[in-house]
């Protein structure tokens, strides 16, 4: 499985989707899954955008509702990200929880359970698993194996390409109770049917009846940390990359007073944000936020092909403080302001950024993300709620 990062490619991949033959197959190991979730979660594309490019083909919503409520999951999740401290119980504490690590038969994909270990070893080899098979592995973690959900939920964020770190916490809670009103439980009979295995004998080969009440079977009770470093990512960027975004603010021809500013980093690459718009384009690659949401090297290196694709875009290493610094520092004949103004104030108001909740510190003009439904904020209790909320405003297009 390979995800391509160029553009033409991705909306390729966006106009081939066949949104009923989706609704129909999705919860399948081998179901027509647009495969879109990294791009989305990386702010290549948008939900918005996916759901116009269907909805041009003449569609209508009751043919393909299935295929919008999971676009709009996605927003859902977000919209409680914005509202939530998503590090803790969103809904009440999950329980029972014998532990607060991980089974390490998970984490050697040594469970037993065919379905469950096919999918950790492809999420290894790919940064990419079926959300059904995410379901069934976090229910064998929270709910059978009683690991508290958060460790676990950052061990699987680690490895996804389209780690959302909304949707990621979200679901794991969900699956746990601490997101919704019951615990989500699959016994073998329910992987079998969607993972096209056909398993006899192990533990998860019982009633639901009975997963409720099991005691922590043997092959899940060896339990294991996960710790994630990030900081050899940081030493990979050359010399030159880390040097360049210095350089090109010193060059007075590389610029003009008061070009606009736009800031893109883990969740916001998306190359046609303000694309005919002059200006200096800078990923931000934050240390303190990749140490909070470390990520892989191959989500490391996902992110910097997808960089790729945005022309003239910089790297720079550090927080947004010191980005701030540098430019002030470094750029000052560039900028002009009044008596009134100072050179900061000025400069502040030449930055862009697209909202996001874990933008921590961040300073300028903060742009709306694409939403399916902008008018639909707040907190929902339920996707129900939100998505009938969501409806409303679809039926009135």
């Amino acid at each position: 499985m390979i995800f391509k990062t160029d553009f033409a490619s991705i909306a390729a991949q966006i106009e081939a989707i066949d949104p009923i033959a989706y609704g129909e197959s999705r919860n399948y190991i081998d179901g027509a899954v647009t495969y879109l979730s990294p791009y989305i979660s990386r702010g290549v594309i948008s939900t918005k955008q996916v759901l116009d490019s269907v909805m041009r083909r003449g569609y209508k919503l009751y043919q393909i509702e299935s295929f919008v409520k999971e676009l709009c999951w996605r927003d859902y999740f977000q919209r409680v990200g914005q509202e939530k401290n998503l590090m803790l119980p969103i809904k009440q504490a999950q329980t029972p929880v014998a532990h607060t690590q991980i089974p390490l038969s998970i984490l050697q994909a040594k469970t037993g359970i065919q379905g469950i270990d096919q999918a950790i070893e492809q999420l290894y080899a790919t940064g990419y698993m079926h959300n059904h098979a995410r379901m069934y592995t976090a229910s064998v973690v929270c709910n059978i194996a009683q690991s508290d959900w958060l460790m676990p939920a950052r061990w699987m964020y680690y490895h996804l390409l389209d780690g959302d770190w909304a949707s990621n916490a979200c679901s794991w809670q969900w699956v746990a109770a601490a997101n919704s009103g019951k615990k989500y439980y699959a016994n073998q009979e329910n992987i079998n049917k969607y993972t096209k295995t056909s398993q006899l004998g192990t533990c998860l080969d019982k009633s639901y009846e009975e997963l409720a009440i099991m005691e922590i079977p043997s092959e899940l009770k060896t339990v294991a940390p996960f710790a994630a470093e990030t900081s050899h990512q940081f030493q990979n960027l050359t010399h030159n990359q880390t040097q360049e975004l210095t350089t090109q603010f010193n060059q007075t021809q590389h610029t003009t007073p008061n070009t606009a500013i736009y800031i893109y980093n883990y969740y916001n690459l998306d190359p046609l944000w303000h694309k005919d718009q002059p200006g200096q384009r800078i990923l931000l690659l934050e240390p303190d936020f990749f140490q909070q949401y470390p990520i892989s090297d191959k989500c490391w290196n996902f992110m910097l092909q997808l960089g790729a694709e945005i022309p003239n875009l910089q790297v720079f290493h550090g927080s947004f403080a010191s980005l701030l610094n540098m430019l002030e520092q470094t750029n000052p004949t560039q900028i002009t302001h009044t008596e009134n103004t100072t050179l900061r104030e000025t400069l502040i108001n030449s930055i862009r950024y697209k909202e996001h909740p874990l933008n921590i510190g961040y300073q300028g003009i903060c742009e709306s993300r694409d939403w399916i439904a902008p008018t639909v904020q707040g907190y929902y209790p339920s996707f129900f709620a939100y998505w009938k909320a969501v409806k409303r405003v679809l039926d009135k297009n």
